[in-house]
């Protein structure tokens, strides 16, 4: 592994050749540098390489590394990408920019809840379990058009509901890792169709980063490909 900087540069040229292939603008693709396990040096020095859209797991370990970077604060952008229990709502909504991790009601009324009234809305992905796997975070996707809908209808002054969020089933064979992807754009597009307007698809890692562009990802979560192994 080069650097954080020549690794987000790699990255980077990796999402312009992989949405010129697909026909797509690279600027629609916004780079998501996941940071967790990984120390607040190590975001400074990526924010001073450029990046501003930052994804974390554990909200503990998020939350300390929020307060380290404090004087970075207005120009950086936290993502909450990680499984959240409905105990620790409150200091999510109070820190976040962004939570991908809903996947049931009760999380969204409780951030709706909990965010503070001067800040702006907390914007909002629901997970979706595409692959069907026992172990993985997220609603089913027969459940999804219901809970959109009821997300969607909460105080909008307080939260957003942006788009979807996947982690599919790992996959070796690039057409096998579209499957999935190409699932869950769907799902978007049906909800869409339906009456929402939703703009975000939270699709794609290190491993499936071509393939995920390839199928509309909107937003990529880059964690080894940058900052290395954990």
């Amino acid at each position: 592994m080069g650097s954080i900087g020549s690794n987000l540069q790699e990255v980077k040229r990796r999402i312009a050749a992989a949405a010129n292939a697909a026909g797509r603008d690279a600027q629609s693709v916004t780079l998501l540098a996941v940071s967790k396990t990984f120390p607040a040096a190590d975001v400074r020095a990526a924010h001073a390489a450029g990046q501003r859209a930052f994804g974390e797991n554990y909200v503990q370990e998020a939350l300390a590394k929020i307060a380290e970077l404090a004087d970075l604060r207005p120009q950086l952008e936290w993502h909450l990408i990680g499984p959240l229990q409905s105990n620790k709502t409150r200091p999510v909504a109070e820190a976040f920019d962004w939570v991908h991790s809903v996947d049931r009601l009760k999380i969204a009324q409780r951030l709706a809840e909990q965010r503070p009234a001067w800040l702006p809305p907390l914007q909002l992905c629901l997970q979706v379990n595409v692959s069907g796997e026992a172990s993985k975070s997220g609603c089913a996707p027969e459940e999804l058009p219901s809970l959109a809908h009821a997300v969607a209808a909460l105080p909008a002054d307080r939260v957003r509901l942006r788009g979807l969020m996947a982690i599919p089933e790992p996959a070796e064979d690039p057409a096998a890792q579209r499957l999935p992807l190409a699932r869950l754009r769907t799902m978007l597009d049906t909800l869409n169709a339906d009456g929402l307007a939703l703009d975000t698809l939270s699709m794609g890692m290190s491993a499936d980063l071509e393939a995920a562009v390839a199928e509309g990802a909107t937003l990529v979560r880059i964690g080894t490909a940058i900052f290395g192994r954990r």
